[in-house]
């Protein structure tokens, strides 16, 4: 049966009510900022004790374990179900995307389960990232070769 476009929009139309747009919007805002307000609040806790630079190692790993930890009994999840993008504080959002399929896979076993889907959702950001930096680095070279 083929339907006509106009009776597939009013389809998907009834199917799919409006989006709360600000509100979404808010969540995303507030549950990103806090996550990077907790990044501050750690690195100033770091900084007490250790150097600049060290101070900021330990807030990355601090924030990739709790993402992790989160993750595993699906509490990231959930919080990523109502602010949506506001979890993918690049960091936080890539230790989820790692550890999401790890846990989802562990009963197919640690080679066929864990080692082959790991990296099902962020291996094409880390090979598109690693290209797309390596082709910058290419335009920055020939920008100050030439």
């Amino acid at each position: 049966m083929q339907l006509p476009p106009k009776n597939y929009d009013a389809m998907v139309k009834r199917a799919n009510p409006p989006s709360p747009v600000v509100k979404d919007c808010l969540w995303a805002f507030f549950v990103g900022g806090a996550i990077c307000l907790l990044g501050e609040a750690l690195r100033q806790f770091y900084l007490s004790w250790y150097d600049k630079d060290l101070a900021g190692t330990l807030t990355s790993i601090t924030l990739v374990l709790l993402s992790a930890i989160t993750t595993v009994p699906g509490w990231y999840q959930k919080l990523a179900a109502k602010a949506g993008a506001g979890t993918l504080v690049p960091i936080t959002g890539f230790a989820n995307s790692v550890v999401s399929p790890a846990v989802e896979f562990k009963a197919e076993g640690w080679i066929t389960g864990v080692g082959a889907k790991i990296f099902t959702i962020a291996g094409p950001v880390l090979a598109f990232g690693t290209l797309a930096s390596w082709v910058w680095g290419l335009v920055y070279w020939a920008m100050n070769k030439f």
